[in-house]
């Protein structure tokens, strides 16, 4: 798990969620509260769709007003096992990991993969 992902606040404008996203390797910009309090996922759809189409200023549109609802959140005390068949159920890459409603990471499933596979035992060969 990743324990301290890069987050917005959820009082930021939509132009610092554009700007991080127009790095091609952010796909989603996570958006918090001053106390950790998860608001919500801002994507380059939902900019589009919440601020583009709309005609707002992205300079006064704030991520809480945007911020979607993520797809699925997973608790801490979930096990690792679980985690990743969560994800591979549902074909998720990544998913914010909570607390009582409070963002403390973020779980992806290609290292989760890894993880999984180096827990694995090797069996012996008997040679």
């Amino acid at each position: 798990m990743v324990a301290a992902p890069r987050v917005l606040d959820a009082d930021a404008s939509a132009t610092a969620a554009g700007e991080a996203l127009a790095r091609p390797e952010v796909r989603a910009v996570i958006v918090c509260e001053a106390d950790g309090r998860l608001v919500g996922i801002v994507t380059r759809k939902t900019l589009v769709r919440e601020v583009v189409a709309k005609g707002r200023d992205p300079n006064a549109t704030g991520l809480r007003e945007i911020a979607e609802e993520p797809y699925l959140t997973l608790d801490a005390d979930l096990g690792l096992e679980e985690a990743f068949h969560i994800l591979e159920e549902r074909d998720l890459e990544r998913v914010p990991v909570i607390v009582r409603g409070r963002l403390v990471g973020v779980l992806s499933r290609s290292v989760l993969q890894r993880r999984l596979a180096e827990d694995e035992e090797i069996p012996e060969t008997g040679t």
